[in-house]
């Protein structure tokens, strides 16, 4: 078993992070993304607490994960939800629990926080796999469908 190390990103992952974006965004999407955005807003993030925050997992001292943070002020709870995001494993680490601890190391985070309501991920409709694996971690599906206007990337 490989051993997993979870921590917060910093500005010296911000090469790779834009990496595994660019590749989830191909995988799942099938978009390519403009790289000097993408490491422009990974950048962006990593530089300013209040947007978020990226969690990696480390093995053997290589990002083999990782999932982004922000932040939704709810009026019904009186509190933030933290928005799961940009999550990716690499490919040679997949089922191995990767996932797992990094959703986990959060989840411990969020729960101790007390201005925090809750979890919540969206996730695209055909991409059943991720469904499934965000089923057995114990989210629930909501009633709710996302809408968008995008300025940025068109479909």
């Amino acid at each position: 078993m490989t051993t997993i190390q979870i921590r917060e990103a910093t500005p010296a992952d911000a090469e790779i992070i834009a990496d595994y974006n660019a590749a989830m965004a191909h995988e799942t999407e099938h978009l390519e993304l403009d790289r000097e955005r993408l490491l422009g807003g990974v950048r962006s993030i990593l530089g300013d607490p209040a947007k978020g925050v990226y969690w990696v997992a480390e093995s053997g001292g290589r990002v083999i994960g990782q999932m982004m943070i922000t932040y939704e002020w709810s009026d019904w709870r009186n509190g933030n939800f933290w928005w799961i995001q940009s999550v990716y494993v690499h490919p040679d680490f997949r089922g191995q629990g990767v996932f797992r601890r990094i959703y986990e190391h959060v989840l411990e985070r969020a729960r101790a926080s007390s201005g925090v309501c809750g979890l919540r991920l969206y996730v695209e409709s055909d991409n059943e796999s991720a469904q499934r694996t965000y089923e057995k971690m114990g989210m629930t599906r909501t009633r709710y469908q996302m809408f968008e206007d995008d300025f940025v990337i068109r479909r």
